[in-house]
């Protein structure tokens, strides 16, 4: 079992500028395979912006997402850990903040991404959201195969 969340965390952020378009953050979702990415200024994290942010917060409301910015609607000043901080606090800052996602940041530098899946596979590699957290994602009509 992991101690530390260096030990399970994805290393590596993938993230955009804040003025980027939420096409523009989309599309590099679906090319990453992600779910969020990080908002970034010259290295310093300024949000997170999920797909569920761009759905709830753009599209929902009928604005047009080429001309909406990812600092626009992405969340600002994220719940964040750092590599060496325990497993455990990482699962009490998802539980308390109620977010499935953490940056991990170290000296003020986003270098990874632990989450909710990340944490089940290293708790528990036998769980059903581990199960889940290692497969592939479905494809729709029209995709590209996954890579592999």
């Amino acid at each position: 079992m992991a101690d530390f969340v260096r030990e399970v965390m994805t290393p590596g952020v993938v993230a955009v500028r804040p003025d980027a378009s939420l096409v523009e953050a989309a599309q590099l979702m679906r090319a990453q395979d992600v779910g969020d990415v990080l908002v970034t200024l010259d290295q310093q994290l300024v949000g997170v912006l999920t797909d569920r942010d761009i759905a709830l917060r753009a599209v929902a409301d009928g604005v047009d997402p080429r001309t909406v910015s990812a600092q626009g609607v992405c969340t600002t000043n994220p719940v964040v850990i750092g590599p060496d901080e325990p497993v455990s606090a990482a699962v009490a800052l998802m539980r308390e903040h109620t977010v499935r996602r953490l940056p991990v940041v170290e000296d003020g530098h986003p270098v990874g991404m632990v989450s909710l899946g990340d944490l089940a596979v290293a708790q528990d590699p036998e769980s059903v959201l581990a199960d889940i957290s290692r497969a592939e994602p479905d494809s729709w009509p029209g995709a590209a195969p996954a890579a592999r």
